[in-house]
Order: structure tokens, then sequence, then C-alpha cells
């Protein structure tokens, strides 16, 4: 892109005062640089008494903790912005507002959540937010059904699927979720103790042959725009309230990623707890996981279950008893794409605080070899755990 330039904090001061939308705009005065991820710059634009008002963000032409030595897209940006505007249309209160974008610069302007917390922190700090598993089990089933073949018409879905290509970001993910911790790669990362652990993963044929098929999944079935990497990290909570953001994986693939990639980020929490808390605090804690598993997985299919008996448009996708058929489908598909997420933040490049802030490296190592055991558990029984309630035994079961 010619016109595009790096922006410094005066850069997003200016561009802010230009697309913010606010009546004065000469109020905002200053920019602080907060981004902590992989792929971005987020600046905070703040007003003459110091208050966050706006949110300007630019994505970088290559990964940030690595440098320019892996170069990524600028069309990412394009893809994360009008993703968060489909999925605001139809979850508009679980989803960041996005008030402009400028594909040349890869830049957007959008709603500040200030007032929310990153929801992994809170996580962490073992502080609950009672309405959260159901707000992300709507969010989920309102923008996956309404982006899908039960409620597009086939022309609109194939033009999105054609809108929504992504094969840069995808290709990230098909390596670090399917290919990178089942082999010896330089971009894997995770403790010489746990050496023997990861080599099981690459000696295990039949969980290897388990990850292809999801990975053959994940290329082929374009079910609905999904988010991409809804974790834990790219949610924001408060009191009452829930908002998805950072979507520059967004593409259409298969329900169950985005379904399983949440849940196992709840499991990853489960995992790493007793690092956090001790053995013993840590109980109740993990229980509030599993019971959030539990409410994040029935809402999602109710509500799912309740939109397609209402607004189903395919005359045979509308035979009754086809959505339950489905969302077994789908719940299968979430219990391996769930253990993969295990495995890939437990072996390969980007890990979690849940597990990597522990303080001692040996329950650290443990809550990393529980994830990893957990995960493997997961990806290869996946079509014989048919109920959330039977995923929480069999985590009970791996603890």
């Amino acid at each position: 892109m010619s016109q595009y330039r790096t922006f410094s904090a005066r850069d997003a001061v200016a561009y802010a005062q230009q697309f913010g939308g606010l009546d004065n705009p000469s109020e905002l005065v200053d920019a602080q640089e907060v981004g902590d991820g992989n792929l971005n710059l987020v600046f905070k634009i703040f007003d003459a008494q110091g208050v966050s008002r706006i949110i300007v963000k630019q994505a970088l032409p290559y990964v940030r903790c690595v440098g320019e030595s892996w170069p990524l897209t600028l069309d990412r940006a394009r893809l994360e912005a009008q993703t968060l505007v489909e999925h605001y249309q139809h979850s508009p209160q679980h989803t960041v507002k996005i008030h402009h974008f400028a594909p040349e610069l890869a830049v957007m302007v959008m709603e500040d959540l200030s007032d929310h917390k990153i929801w992994r922190g809170e996580l962490i700090a073992n502080v609950y937010y009672p309405q959260a598993a159901t707000q992300l089990g709507n969010y989920l089933a309102q923008t996956l059904f309404h982006t899908s073949d039960f409620s597009l018409h086939p022309h609109q879905k194939k033009a999105q699927v054609a809108q929504f290509i992504n094969p840069e970001m995808c290709e990230i993910t098909e390596d670090l979720f399917f290919n990178d911790p089942y082999q010896i790669h330089e971009r894997n990362n995770y403790p010489p103790a746990l050496e023997a652990d990861v080599a099981a993963l690459r000696d295990d044929a039949q969980l290897k042959l388990a990850v292809a098929a999801l990975k053959h999944r994940f290329l082929s079935h374009a079910e609905a725009l999904l988010h991409g990497d809804i974790h834990s990290g790219s949610i924001f909570v408060a009191d009452g309230s829930l908002k998805a953001i950072d979507a520059e994986f967004g593409y259409f693939g298969p329900i169950g990623f985005d379904v399983g990639t949440a849940i196992g980020n709840l499991l990853l929490n489960y995992c790493g707890l007793p690092g956090h808390l001790g053995i013993r605090d840590a109980a109740a804690a993990r229980e509030q996981r599993l019971d959030d598993i539990q409410t994040l997985w029935a809402t999602f299919a109710e509500r799912f279950q309740a939109l397609a008996t209402e607004k189903t448009r395919d005359v045979a996708l509308a035979q009754p008893g086809y959505a339950s058929a489905f969302l077994k489908k789908v719940w299968a598909d979430a219990i391996g794409f769930c253990g993969t997420e295990l495995i890939r933040r437990s072996v390969g490049l980007s890990h979690v605080a849940d597990i990597d802030t522990i303080k001692d490296e040996e329950m650290r190592h443990e809550c990393l070899r529980h994830a990893i055991s957990l995960g493997k558990a997961l990806i290869v029984i996946a079509e014989r755990i048919d109920s959330v309630e039977e995923l929480i035994a069999r985590v009970r079961q791996y603890s």
C-alpha cells in the first residue's frame, strides 16, 4: 500500500480528531501506545483531563514479537474491521464498535473499552463475572447463525466467503494449531523439561490422524464467518457486559472452531489455576470454570437452535431435526479444536498468561503437562464425547 506509514502517537491523535466522530475533536490531545499483542499498534487517545476517549488501531506489516523477518499482509486490517462490522450487525451488545476504517493505512478507529477489563486477566485473578459465559454463548450463536447457510441466501453466502478470504492469517492458524506442535519446528516454545511430553505428541500416529482430520475441516468447511481467535484475551468484560475484539483471523470456517477455541481457553485457565491459587484454593475456581463451559455451550446450542427454528431460510435446512443434528457435528468439532488449542498454547509459539505467569517453575511445568495431556485426550476421543456433561467428566478424569 503506497500510502501506508507506521503511525506515531501524534499521528494517532490527529487521525482520531478527524475520524473519531466526536462533537469537539479538539478535546483529543494525547495518545499512549498500549498494544501488547503480536500484530498491531494500539493507541489510547486521551482528552485534556486524561480520560481515554477512543482507540486507534493500526496493523503492522510483520509479526511484532518476531520482527520484519516474518512479514504479514496489511489486508488483515480490512478483514478485521469488516468482520467486526458484520458481527456488530448481529450482536451489537457483544461486539466492539468500529467508527472508521481506512484500508490504505490499515488503520481503524473504534470504541474505547477502558471501562472494561480483559477477561483473561480477570480469570487469572479469580474475579468472577456471572454473565460472561452466557453472553459469550449468545455472541457466538448470533454471529455464527446469521452468517451461515441457515440465514444467508446462497448467493449472498458465496459472495461473503469470497469477501472474507483470509489465506495469510489462516495459514498462521493452520501452522500453529495443526502442524508445528506435532513436528520439530523452530517456532515451538516449551521448557526442556517437557521434551518427553512433546516428543510423545510427534510419535502418536492416532493423535496425528485426528489432527489431520481437524485441519481438513478447518480448510474446507466454510460454515460461517468466524471470529477466528476468540480467546479470553480477545474479550473485554465489565459488570453485565462482554465485548469481542481483535478479529483479524476472521474468515468463513467450521463453526466448531470458534466454539472450541472459547472452551479451550476456559480449560487453559482451569489447568493453570492451581499454579496461581494453590491446589486447595483452586478447587472452587476450577468448578466455576467447568460451570462456565457448561453455560457457554448450553447457551450457544439453545440460542442457535431457536434461531434455526425461527429464521432458517433454506427449505432443506429447515427440515425439523436437521439443526439439532448439525449441532451434534458442531459439538464434536468443538471438542477436537478445543484440544488443539490446549496443545498449541502449551507447545507452540503463542502461550497464555494463565500458565506462563505461574511463578513456581515446577508447578508451571505440571500445569503445562496437564494442558497437553488433556488436549491430546480430547482430540483423540472427541467423537465419543457426546455431551457437555461427558466433557466435564473427562476433564475431571484427566485432572
